[in-house]
């Protein structure tokens, strides 16, 4: 087994490289219904990685990723179940990608929100609803003492 890649990208410029030592592979038999193999073939892989103890991240990236996977988490050990493939050898590559891909999202800082002021155009567009509306009200009034 090699050690995963996580690309580089935001939160983690020069991506990430987990060591395949710190992965943990687990092998077993898939559910659902039957065919010749699935009685036999231990086609499930539950991937799992430690995020308190790995080097592959930085503590800053470490408390980012922990904080927003806490509810993934068991301790600090993540784990990904792939079992939807009928090979292991697919289901490892799933479980690799989708370990990346949770890494790199979790990694990622949050988007701020820039608060922007109304273009002109928008002003005067709500000015003139809120006049057309005034006008249907007005006319729906009893007529006065004119």
């Amino acid at each position: 087994m090699d050690d995963l890649i996580v690309p580089a990208g935001p939160g983690a410029p020069r991506g990430l490289r987990v060591p395949a030592s710190e992965l943990i592979e687990q092998f077993s038999r898939s559910s659902g219904p039957g065919g010749q193999g699935v009685n036999t073939a231990d086609s499930r892989v539950q991937l799992s990685l430690d995020l308190g103890t790995t080097v592959a991240v930085s503590d800053a990236q470490r408390a980012r990723v922990l904080e927003r996977l806490a509810e993934r988490l068991s301790g600090t050990v993540l784990t990904i179940t792939a079992s939807e493939h009928r090979s292991q050898r697919r289901n490892r590559t799933a479980a690799r990608e989708r370990l990346a891909t949770l890494l790199r999202e979790a990694l990622m800082p949050e988007a701020l929100r820039r608060a922007t002021r109304p273009t002109r155009g928008s002003r005067r567009r709500r000015l003139e609803d809120k006049r057309r509306r005034s006008e249907t009200k007005r006319d729906r009034r009893r007529p006065g003492h004119d």
